[in-house]
């Protein structure tokens, strides 16, 4: 099965090294997707100033700035869905660059094949459904807020769209569906990513701090995403819809 090309979603490679440049971009044309690949955070920076793109592949280690660096910059300018790729097995590294926003992570070397899963991975999650009326049961209704499971989007009561990376939708998502249940850190993990990333506890702690400064009145004194000390955490409001 190949790649949407009548979509042509356009892929951002940053890495270093040429060999895996070229590689991953034949690899990624010939499935059908548009493909940009730089070698550097400056060379990143031109590239996001003339085109938008659907997904970032992003090196750990690159001259200059790192990988880690460049994933900062970008989360505070867009929710652009990042991939980080690191020849580092470096479990704090990994912890980092998901407290950071990204979405996903793979270490070098990967198979090609896995490289594409993880993309269609990521930008099916990203995607709003094809449908042009979403039913009650697919939107969510709390504090004035509207989460639309089938279009993957969060609106204020004002109707104006709060940008969510992908994990934050997932972990907002699995809340609201658990609403009133206490969830632990690990059965977090288990709900938004099936074990397909370690259950860090600090990774869990940082998405849902950034969750909190988005949608909480007072994010020092949650009110829709409780702590439970020792346990994990409990999304307390009450749904208007389900």
């Amino acid at each position: 099965m190949t790649g949407p090309s009548s979509q042509k979603e356009h892929i951002l490679v940053v890495d270093d090294d040429p060999r895996i440049r070229q590689m991953l971009s034949r690899y990624f044309e010939d499935e059908g997707y548009r493909v940009t690949a730089v070698a550097d955070g400056g060379a990143m920076r031109d590239a996001l100033r003339i085109n938008a793109f659907d997904i970032i592949l992003l090196d750990l280690m690159l001259p200059g700035e790192s990988g880690l660096e460049l994933a900062r910059d970008i989360r505070a300018r867009s929710e652009t869905p990042i991939i980080m790729l690191t020849g580092k097995d470096d479990v704090l590294d990994r912890i980092v660059g998901l407290e950071l926003g990204a979405d996903d992570y793979m270490s070098k070397p990967f198979h090609l094949r896995e490289v594409l899963a993880r993309i269609r991975t990521v930008l099916r999650r990203r995607a709003p459904a094809r449908q042009e009326t979403p039913s009650e049961s697919d939107q969510v209704i709390f504090e004035g807020w509207t989460l639309d499971l089938s279009r993957r989007s969060l609106t204020r009561q004002d109707g104006q769209m709060i940008d969510l990376t992908t994990g934050e939708f997932d972990m907002l998502a699995v809340m609201a569906r658990n609403a009133g249940r206490v969830l632990s850190r690990d059965r977090l993990m288990d709900l938004t990513r099936g074990r397909s990333l370690e259950a860090f506890d600090r990774t869990i702690d940082a998405q849902i701090a950034r969750l909190r400064k988005k949608i909480e009145l007072d994010p020092a004194n949650p009110q829709i995403i409780k702590s439970v000390r020792g346990v994990g955490y409990v999304f307390t409001s009450r749904l208007d819809q389900f």
